[in-house]
């Protein structure tokens, strides 16, 4: 019998030796660990060969999550200790995970860098990753709403430009609406969408948390302001009584001009682009959100690039959010899906330069406006979304639904309040 197995003892001895040479090649790579979303992860394996030419040494393992599953993950992630090295972040998860400690601090190695100037991004977009003065993210994409609009039906209502104030944009609404008739309307703002109303909270003065974020601010004549002009657009027909799932498609319903006014992100240039047949296609562009009193802001949204506090590769993770961080990859970035770098720089050549639909996007940029950093930020935002609902079905009048509100609110915030406390108090034993 022993004949007959030598020359597999032998075979499998060989293999193993050829295995542990290939192996041998190959031990001091680093292999990084690169948790992306969506079309994000998908575009990376195209822009990661210039990476790896230039670091021969690091293997980039890209792992693509689906956003409507990525939240959880994380946090599976987290409480497992099984983060990845880096990730892409959406900007309003950064204060939660930071919370939970989960993020390694980026000061000292974005003051040491060359790759990244701050000063370089959108003061707005780069506010967003800081949480309590710290830095945990680094800007990858911006997303901001404004308007697109019908530039045709505008003009037909008897305006050359689209407003800059929320009065004029009153009075332009009013006049599309007398112009389109009464089975057609100004402005869609799904009412189970929270964004329109948040970007209309975000232009008035008073912020919406108050205290540090310990508490709802709801009450503030800011925050009644911009409910009011949201609810009395409903009131006056202006706007549909409509949830977004009611709109069988928006780009054929602005093309048919049932609304005139849609407040959207950069995503849907290229769908309005591929879209909307020949003929229509120059009768349609973006424009800033008009303010209170002028130019209004706009949310600070997108995502950001962050590091693992577990992470045993935090130089080589560094090294590739440098590269992603470069104008040029951020311009090649664009082009590739659309999404809007947080760099200036970024913005002087290519195909992002010359586009008419970007321009918008370009100036709203500059004024951008951070969201509250609190890990329950997007709770209360989905809370405020069915608060406005009742307010604008008429359910409930403003008074009673900002009172409510911020009782609410403050409830989500109590946690906040105690942990914020526990901290204070153990620094003050401290000294």
């Amino acid at each position: 019998m022993r004949p007959v197995h030598r020359p597999v003892t032998l075979a499998i001895v060989l293999l193993a030796g050829l295995v542990l040479t290939a192996c041998g090649a190959d031990r001091h790579k680093t292999v990084l660990r690169f948790w992306a979303m969506g079309r994000e992860a998908e575009v990376l394996t195209q822009l990661l060969p210039e990476f790896q030419r230039e670091h021969p040494d690091v293997e980039v393992e890209v792992q693509q999550l689906a956003w409507t599953a990525a939240h959880e993950k994380l946090l599976t992630a987290v409480a497992g200790d099984a983060t990845p090295d880096l990730c892409q972040l959406g900007n309003s998860w950064i204060p939660e995970l930071a919370a939970l400690g989960a993020l390694e601090p980026l000061p000292a190695r974005a003051a040491r860098t060359k790759e990244i100037d701050s000063s370089d991004y959108f003061p707005g977009v780069w506010e967003t990753n800081s949480v309590d003065d710290t830095l945990f993210g680094i800007p990858w994409y911006v997303d901001t709403r404004l308007l697109f609009y019908r530039a045709d039906l505008l003009k037909a209502a008897g305006f050359d430009a689209p407003a800059a104030t929320w009065a004029e944009w009153h009075r332009q609404l009013t006049a599309v609406k007398r112009t389109v008739g009464s089975d057609r309307y100004s402005v869609l703002l799904p009412i189970n969408e929270f964004e329109p109303l948040q970007i209309l909270a975000l232009e008035e003065p008073e912020p919406m948390l108050r205290d540090g974020g310990r508490y709802g601010n709801f009450r503030s004549a800011s925050f009644r302001r911009a409910l009011t002009f949201y609810r009395d657009i409903f009131a006056e027909s202006l706007a549909p009584t409509m949830t977004n799932t009611q709109i069988s498609n928006v780009w054929n319903e602005m093309g048919k001009g049932f609304f005139s006014f849609y407040i959207s992100g950069p995503w849907n240039i290229g769908e309005f682009k591929r879209r909307l047949p020949p003929e229509q296609q120059s009768g349609w562009m973006t424009a800033p959100m008009p303010g209170p009193d002028g130019p209004g802001v706009s949310n600070a949204g997108g995502s950001s690039l962050v590091i693992f506090k577990r992470s045993r590769h935090a130089d080589a993770a560094w090294a590739l959010i440098e590269f992603l961080s470069r104008p040029a990859v951020q311009q090649r970035f664009y082009e590739l899906t659309g999404d809007l770098p947080p760099r200036r720089s970024s913005w002087n050549r290519g195909e992002i330069a010359t586009d008419p639909y970007t321009r918008a996007f370009r100036a709203q940029l500059e004024r951008l406006k951070p969201f509250p950093r609190v890990p329950e930020w997007e709770e209360i935002m989905q809370a405020m979304r069915v608060m406005a609902e009742r307010v604008v079905q008429g359910r409930q009048d403003i008074d009673s639904a900002v009172t409510g509100f911020d009782a609410e609110v403050d409830d989500m915030l109590a946690k906040r309040r105690w942990l914020l406390a526990r901290r204070a108090s153990a620094g003050a034993k401290g000294t």
